[in-house]
């Protein structure tokens, strides 16, 4: 009952606007035919006001509004008649085909097309002469014309309301897609600077900590080397990245990322970092000579994982052998890494966990197969084994 007690201002200001017109067109005396039943000046001011008061639901109750207003129109036609009560039923139909039901706006043209018809024709049988096609005329000017118009800014407005939406949706999936790219780059950088620099600050906590608990001169120096080289070579993958990250210019050479073709150096510096611990690694490559090259994803990700198994080893692995094996098998590339599982004396360094969940998002990512984990030996004793296969295909590569 509020939406017809509170009319909106543009409902206010054209019936207060039709009101006034019509007053002053009686005042005047203008009006638009004469010799009807109820032919007194003042009583053509009660369709007129009764029209007005219809304006005030045109958007509220814009059936109710069409309704009234359509009966103080029929009422118009028994008195000397007003051109503002007019004009005002064409502003009604109208705001009853723009603020009313679908329905309604699918409805009301097609009667008040039908209405003028009927009408015109209805009229030419009774009077018999043209003249009668000029009240068809104004028939369909004041009912047909405005629920049409109704009709065409109705359609516009809902385009504009879809094409807002759609807008607002693609807003919004963008939004999302940006998240989510920076969500997995971080996700990605994070990856690069655990397997780039774990390795060697891996070496580095377990050497500084033999040097600290073990008092001798020659054991001392040794591991004094090996953090010096792990430091420096640390330092120098952290600038590599770093210089990644940084927007470079267009001529600027994307530096190389490292390739299958390193882990002789991998393997031998593995070798030079776990002497201390009774490690000895050996790689074992079973590949064809001469094979395709891998996709740089591909290739990429068979180095960080090798890099992380060893950097694991490092940290945890009981002494005795530690084995990379690479095969290839159709399109798959098999990485293998195997060590000793169990305790071990001496310095160790603390893991956090962050690197087989970043290994096994590499693997996913290229979607491939990926495990990790301790399992019997062939001589019986407990050995740690990581195995991922990855898909050679480019195609089958997913960003």
């Amino acid at each position: 009952m509020s939406t017809f007690l509170r009319p909106d201002r543009d409902a206010v200001a054209l019936a207060a606007s039709g009101l006034l017109g019509g007053l002053l067109l009686w005042r005047l005396g203008l009006h638009t035919q004469g010799g009807h039943p109820f032919s007194a000046p003042w009583i053509t001011l009660l369709p007129l006001t009764v029209m007005a008061a219809a304006e005030l639901l045109r958007r509220n109750a814009p059936r109710t509004a069409l309704t009234v207003g359509a009966l103080a129109l029929v009422a118009d036609q028994f008195t000397r008649g007003s051109l503002a009560t007019a004009l005002m039923f064409t502003d009604v139909m109208y705001a009853a085909v723009l603020y009313g039901t679908p329905a309604a706006a699918r409805r009301l043209p097609v009667a008040t097309l039908l209405i003028t018809v009927a009408s015109t024709i209805g009229f030419l049988a009774w009077f018999r002469q043209p003249e009668a096609l000029l009240i068809g005329l104004v028939i369909g000017l004041v009912s047909f014309v405005p629920a049409l118009t109704g009709v065409s800014v109705r359609s516009h407005r809902t385009a504009a309301d879809s094409a807002r939406l759609a807008a607002a949706q693609t807003a919004r999936l963008a939004e999302m897609d940006r998240r989510q790219a920076v969500t997995a780059e971080r996700a990605r950088m994070a990856r690069e600077l655990h397997d780039m620099v774990a390795n060697h600050l891996s070496a580095v906590a377990i050497h500084s900590t033999a040097a600290l608990s073990i008092d001798d001169r020659e054991t001392s120096r040794g591991a004094l080397k090996v953090i010096r080289e792990n430091s420096v070579e640390g330092l120098a993958e952290m600038r590599r990245l770093i210089g990644l990250l940084r927007e470079g210019g267009e001529d600027e050479a994307p530096a190389a990322a490292p390739t299958l073709a390193a882990l002789d150096s991998l393997v031998g510096q593995t070798n030079v970092n776990g002497a201390s611990g009774g490690l000895v690694c050996t790689l074992e490559d079973a590949r064809e000579p001469g094979a395709e090259a891998l996709p740089t994803p591909v290739e990429l990700a068979a180095y960080r994982i090798v890099q992380e198994s060893l950097t694991n080893a490092l940290k945890h692995a009981a002494p005795g052998p530690v084995v990379v094996r690479l095969g290839r098998a159709g399109e798959l590339l098999t990485v293998e890494v195997t060590s000793a599982f169990g305790s071990r004396a001496g310095p160790t360094a603390p893991g956090s966990g962050a690197g087989l969940v970043g290994m096994r998002e590499r693997v996913a990512l290229l979607g491939g197969i990926f495990g990790a984990g301790a399992e019997p030996g062939r001589d019986g004793t407990m050995i740690w084994r990581v195995r991922a296969e990855l898909p050679v295909r480019e195609r089958e590569v997913r960003s």
